[in-house]
């Protein structure tokens, strides 16, 4: 549900927004979901049937950015938005609610196919954002590790051992995947 006046975000999130199910939803490091704006068009080129849903807001996101997508991420890179600053840390994993939500098994799987997943925010510093304010990039720890790899090792599973050696101790990476890249550089001897 769009919102009109200042918001504010705490460590957990947005004040007013609820996740359903927690063990796979929020937290500090799924806290706030962005997705850029400018995906939106290609979706409803795609799935015009789903027109009416594509609009933003549509995939559940908390913030729509515009101008802004997973290319033009690193990992770590950490934001200024209103009085908060975030910091991207992983992208989203779309799972059966999104099919649901579009009543459309597919839209997961398109999800994955495209790269355009969006990315969770970890809450730096809690304050208050505004639609239609500027997104400031205060830090760019990882320049060189551009976050649509990221998704794409994550939806594919195809890093190399160099990437995995170096998401090992990737500043504003998410533990998770952190201890992913772990776990697959331990089988690869």
């Amino acid at each position: 549900m769009p919102v009109h006046g200042p918001v504010r975000i705490t460590q957990l999130g947005l004040d007013g927004d609820e996740q359903a199910d927690l063990t796979v939803h929020g937290g500090l490091e799924k806290a706030v979901y962005g997705y850029s704006s400018n995906h939106y068009d290609a979706w409803r080129i795609e799935y015009p049937q789903h027109s009416s849903v594509l609009v933003p807001g549509g995939f559940g996101e908390n913030l729509c950015i515009e101008g802004v997508c997973e290319a033009d991420l690193s990992v770590g890179e950490v934001h200024r938005i209103g009085s908060a600053r975030l910091q991207v840390c992983q992208p989203r994993q779309p799972c059966f609610k999104l099919a649901l939500h579009f009543k459309d098994k597919r839209m997961p799987k398109a999800m994955v196919r495209t790269g355009r997943a969006g990315w969770y925010y970890r809450v730096l510093e809690p304050g208050v954002i505004a639609p239609g304010e500027a997104v400031h990039v205060d830090e760019r720890p990882n320049p060189r590790f551009a976050f649509s790899r990221l998704v794409e090792l994550i939806s594919h599973g195809r890093a190399t051992r160099p990437e995995l050696q170096c998401m090992l101790d990737m500043e504003g990476l998410a533990a998770d995947w952190k201890a992913w890249a772990h776990e697959r550089l331990s089988t690869l001897g």
